[in-house]
């Protein structure tokens, strides 16, 4: 509410709260801040550790990714190894089947030599025209045998070089087979730790929502709690007291103002009040909230002025209020972020409210 919030850098994390109580009774108004410092603290780790989580998400995708297409460069090696075992056993089949055929043509030679080596020589000197002609036969028997024979070595040396090869590419097939299931079983516990992982991120966002709505609620029952120390709070002057366009219309503590102060807050209009009435306004950003500004400076009174600052040591940062008019012991005072809502109003207000009014 009357927050002013440190730099960035000076935002440490703790640890968890576990919060079981939504709606809280009504208490001091400090009582919310604490509770809601405490929540938001919480909140605060929570995202962190989602962001974590979201880290080792995009790791475990990539990881994921990358285990894929090992798993299918594996598979496509794998359906060409198939592919070239088929096409060694169609080869074995036709080296197979040349071998029965030679086999067959080097059977029947064997048996002709075999038959015509019951002709005596003296015979088949006789049959022969002359002795060139004998010598032919007989030379012309040896050849083909030969030749048959040849050809049924190398067919056969073919058909021991075909199973070989297939041994091999059968090998290579199981190192690729094993392989990817290696590869698939990795992927498996990738994607079991992924989907912990989601599950985890989407516990975390639960409890975030869960906390912010806490958050509302207090807030809610904040304002209600502050509003019983002022009377007859209006939104008063359209202008918003003059402060600048630029910070009232940006969203609350989205930027700083030029006291180092988040704009929206009761501090930042405090500062920008001081400014405008041609006063010298210190920087203080990184020490400003409300309950601060008296340790700040040594000008400081119990006794209300038309022009001072008026702070009240209001829940967990207190609050600053510019007072415009003074009524007996009540002053009329124009502020930021009343209601928690970084919204603009104007209220009387009894001194015996007030801590400390301070002068620049």
């Amino acid at each position: 509410m009357r927050k002013q919030l440190k730099t960035t850098s000076s935002i440490l994390l703790i640890g968890a709260f576990v919060f079981t109580i939504l709606i809280v009774p009504v208490v001091q108004a400090d009582k919310y801040d604490e509770q809601i410092k405490a929540i938001s603290q919480d909140n605060n780790q929570k995202k962190e550790s989602k962001g974590v989580l979201g880290v080792e998400a995009a790791s475990l995708n990539d990881a994921i990714q990358q285990l894929q297409a090992q798993i299918d460069a594996t598979q496509t090696r794998i359906n060409t190894l198939n592919n070239e075992i088929n096409d060694l056993q169609e080869q074995i089949k036709v080296a197979e089947a040349e071998l029965t055929k030679q086999r067959a043509i080097l059977g029947g030679i064997i048996k002709s030599m075999y038959i015509d080596g019951d002709v005596t020589t003296l015979e088949m000197l006789a049959s022969s025209k002359d002795l060139s002609d004998f010598f032919d036969k007989q030379q012309y028997k040896e050849s083909v045998q030969s030749k048959v024979k040849v050809t049924l070595d190398r067919v056969q040396q073919l058909k021991l070089d075909l199973n070989s090869k297939k041994l091999i590419v059968e090998k290579s097939l199981s190192e690729q087979q094993k392989l990817r299931n290696d590869l698939a079983s990795q992927r498996g516990e990738k994607d079991r730790v992924l989907s912990l992982n989601q599950a985890e991120q989407d516990k975390l966002n639960n409890d975030i929502k869960a906390n912010s709505s806490k958050i509302s609620e207090l807030r809610r029952q904040q304002a209600i709690e502050n509003s019983r120390h002022g009377s007859g709070v209006v939104s008063g002057d359209s202008s918003m007291g003059g402060y600048p366009a630029k910070w009232a219309n940006a969203p609350k503590d989205s930027m700083l103002d030029n006291w180092g102060m988040y704009n929206r807050e009761c501090v930042s209009y405090a500062a920008w009040k001081v400014y405008e009435s041609g006063r010298f306004m210190p920087y203080w950003g990184g020490r400003g909230n409300a309950n601060e500004w008296p340790s700040n400076t040594g000008n400081k009174s119990k006794t209300p002025q038309v022009g001072t600052v008026a702070i009240a040591y209001w829940g967990y940062y207190g609050h600053a209020m510019y007072v415009e008019a003074i009524s007996g012991n009540k002053v009329y005072v124009s502020q930021f972020n009343y209601a928690v809502r970084g919204e603009y109003s104007e209220m009387w207000i009894n001194t015996s409210e007030i801590d400390w009014f301070l002068s620049f």
